[in-house]
Formats: structure tokens, sequence, C-alpha cells
């Protein structure tokens, strides 16, 4: 479920304040939100349609 227009132009990385961007993986039902900062790159996730910012909750991309 892709996430309501204009959200991601005010979220950004709890770690380390940088945008985030939209990944939809064609299988899963829910996306993910990844950080563009370069010495960050958490990947955050979006279950039923709301974004979980909880750094614990992220995960280091492969």
């Amino acid at each position: 479920m892709p996430l309501e227009s204009g959200l991601l132009d005010i979220l950004a990385c709890p770690a380390c304040h940088a945008p985030l961007t939209e990944d939809q993986d064609q299988e899963a039902t829910d996306s993910e939100l990844r950080c563009t900062g370069q010495d960050c790159g958490l990947v955050y996730p979006v279950r039923d349609g709301i974004p979980v910012l909880l750094v614990d909750e992220a995960r280091r991309p492969e």
C-alpha cells in the first residue's frame, strides 16, 4: 500500500534526519522507507500503511 501523498515530504530519518524514500516490494503488501543519508541508510518498515520510525525497529540494508 503506497503512503499518502505528501507524507514523504515531512518525514525524516529519526537517526540522522535525512529524507526518506519509499521502497515498494512487488511481492510484499507493505513497503519500506529507506534513509537517504550516506552514513546511515537504515530501512524502516511500514505496517498496515503506517510508518514505524523507531530506530530499534529499523534494519541495516543488505
